[in-house]
């Protein structure tokens, strides 16, 4: 499905001042060409439930479709990237052509360059200290964090349920912000169909969990 969509590749030349990155479209063609935008923020003053405490965050270009990954260290960030690469690749039968990040070693390093160039992708790094060349995913980065932290406000939720918040806030996102340009969510976008959402509940929404051991009996669980 993701193969048939027609996808505009575009060109920017980014002019860097002190206040502001301006991008001026200088080129479109017609090839299919897949991009993500990566960020790493962190580190989080309350690990997680499950011991992490930073977020990796990726768009989709075309779509803004939004993946998050939740690491105990940078360290983990390579071989985070690496997997997940390859699993989109083959999930949406389309290879990614073009990876843009800062300048973080968590992304600029030898394992990395080493797997982009043994399957061809070019790795896109912002200038220093210029936020705005990579500014589709800190804005994205801003907004999970901020959407989290009034639904654990709301819901009196303990703070280190921060990351249940954030992949719930993008979850929720994906399946409901429509694209202006296309009339549609980023989930229908990069899936060619809706999703029904009918079961989400309110985060924080009391919940009963089921035991389904095979040895409590019918009446038990």
């Amino acid at each position: 499905v993701f193969r048939s969509l027609s996808i505009t590749r575009t060109i920017f030349v980014l002019r860097v001042s002190k206040e502001k990155a301006k991008e001026h479209l200088i080129h479109q063609s017609q090839f299919q060409i897949q991009g993500r935008d990566m960020d790493l923020y962190g580190p989080m003053g309350i690990a997680s439930i499950n011991g992490k405490r930073y977020i990796l965050v990726i768009v989709d270009d075309y779509s803004r479709y939004t993946w998050v990954h939740f690491l105990r260290s940078k360290d983990e960030a390579p071989a985070v990237i690496i997997t997940f690469l390859k699993r989109i690749t083959i999930l949406l039968q389309s290879p990614v052509i073009i990876i843009r990040t800062n300048n973080g070693t968590e992304f600029k390093n030898q394992v990395l360059k080493i797997y982009f160039d043994s399957v061809g992708i070019s790795h896109q790094l912002s200038s220093v200290r210029t936020p705005q060349q990579n500014g589709v995913v800190e804005r994205q980065n801003r907004t999970l964090v901020e959407a989290a932290r009034t639904m654990l406000i709301f819901s009196r939720a303990p703070l280190f349920l921060w990351a249940e918040a954030i992949a719930t806030a993008c979850f929720t996102q994906n399946h409901s912000i429509i694209h202006r340009q296309f009339n549609k969510t980023p989930y229908e976008l990069i899936n060619g169909r809706k999703l029904d959402i009918s079961f989400l509940h309110v985060f924080g929404a009391l919940c009963y969990p089921k035991n389904d051991h095979e040895d409590i009996g019918k009446l038990g669980a």
